[in-house]
């Protein structure tokens, strides 16, 4: 799903984590292995033998170029700083919930269709795509082949995007798309939905029976395709996902986090409400509280449904956007305020945290200023340690102590 735009999908904002290790470029050939054009025969040598017919070859050759643009914006991805709030408020403006509330109501067949096949409300549909491509008015303006061949030549994912090159092509041999429409985001993402090729050929339904898969234009195709992937992702039919809660002051914090795992009953022991007051239901169901911008910024009660937000993209900040934008379309209110100012650190303040805390032997998944589920988990353990009220949030009280090691 789509990289670089406020359309954030799979790769966006976590591409450090999919870089392959140096000694996986020596398995795969990439730019260290020769020039391109050796390189290019090769990879067509060995989509042949896969079985991927000369004609798909020849559609695409035009587009079998290396587009040094492409890598150059793959390796400068700045770092996404925006807070929880300003990336929620920016994302889902009242406009964007009027525009998906009338999609699930143009499209009102095709999503009770799809939530009786596949078990997906239509409101986690649309907020996917509406984050995604703004329903289909943004998905992207390169050319998928080019965008893709250029990023498996380069080394840095050059196995991830070989076999997504592969499908490229497959999707040419199954009719689905022809070479030329295929434009989508600078990463190769394709479609309203802004699935990569393998997602796309793997997972795309010919919703609308027409004879293709097609998630550029056909709008029943994109919801039918977007509830099989969800389905693939682990979505479970008729369970909840996120629903904003009110938590007591004394509420133990150290049992929040995605890691502290308790049911729904027993966060109703501990003094945890709906937002509005009422009761949770003191049931079995296994939840986490989450607490995206700490204990003084908003609070959610998530189900297991949540973790495919987190496949999707496991940013932090979209994932909780996505699934709080699909409760807004579902009928939610807005989202309560903060009572006083939430303390942040700046990217610089954020870099020195991971610095101290790999210091302290914690895997912060990389020092880079993105403080994603594993600094969250170190901030926690630290917190602890220190005696801090342990809600997994990084704050410049948090960077004193870790300068002063206590």
């Amino acid at each position: 799903m789509t990289i670089s735009k406020f359309s954030f999908g799979k790769f966006t904002l976590v591409a450090g984590a999919l870089a392959i290790s140096g000694a996986a470029f020596a398995e795969v050939p990439c730019r260290t292995s020769g020039p391109f054009e050796p390189w290019l025969a090769q990879v067509k040598k060995e989509a042949r033998a896969q079985g991927i017919s000369a004609r798909a070859l020849a559609e695409a050759e035009q587009y079998l170029t290396y587009d040094q643009r492409i890598v150059n914006i793959d390796r400068g991805q700045r770092v996404f700083t925006l807070t929880f709030f300003d990336f929620s408020k920016r994302m889902v403006p009242s406009a964007r919930i009027s525009a998906g509330q009338a999609q699930m109501k143009t499209h009102a067949a095709t999503f009770a269709r799809a939530e009786k096949e596949y078990g997906v409300p239509p409101a986690v549909i649309a907020a996917f795509w509406g984050l995604e491509s703004d329903f289909g008015s943004n998905m992207g303006k390169d050319h998928s082949i080019r965008s893709i061949t250029s990023l498996a030549y380069d080394c840095r994912r050059a196995e991830m995007f070989r076999g997504h090159l592969f499908d490229s092509l497959r999707l040419l041999d199954r009719g689905d798309l022809s070479a030329s429409e295929m434009i989508g985001s600078w990463a190769g993402e394709l479609g309203q939905s802004q699935m990569m090729p393998t997602e796309y050929f793997k997972y795309a339904v010919d919703y609308d029976k027409d004879g293709k898969r097609n998630l550029l234009k056909s709008p029943d195709d994109v919801i039918g395709s977007t509830a099989n992937y969800l389905v693939h992702l682990g979505w479970k039919r008729g369970q909840p996902w996120l629903q904003e809660v009110k938590m007591p002051s004394n509420f133990p914090w150290k049992e929040t986090g995605l890691d502290a795992k308790h049911t729904r009953g027993e966060f109703a022991n501990l003094g945890v409400t709906y937002v509005d007051g009422r009761p949770l239901p003191k049931d079995n169901l296994q939840t986490s509280i989450l607490l995206p911008m700490g204990r003084f910024g908003p609070a959610f009660i998530v189900y297991e449904n949540f973790q495919v937000y987190i496949t999707w993209n496991n940013s932090l900040v979209y994932s909780t956007t996505a699934a709080w934008y699909a409760t807004r379309l579902n009928g939610a209110g807005p989202m309560q305020q903060p009572s006083q100012p939430i303390p942040s650190v700046t990217p610089e303040q954020a870099k020195e945290i991971q610095q101290y805390l790999t210091k302290m032997g914690h895997d912060v998944g990389g020092i880079d200023g993105k403080l994603g589920l594993a600094s969250r988990t170190a901030i926690k353990a630290v917190q602890i340690k220190f005696g801090m009220p342990a809600d997994s949030y990084p704050t410049p009280e948090l960077l004193e102590r870790l300068k002063a090691g206590r």
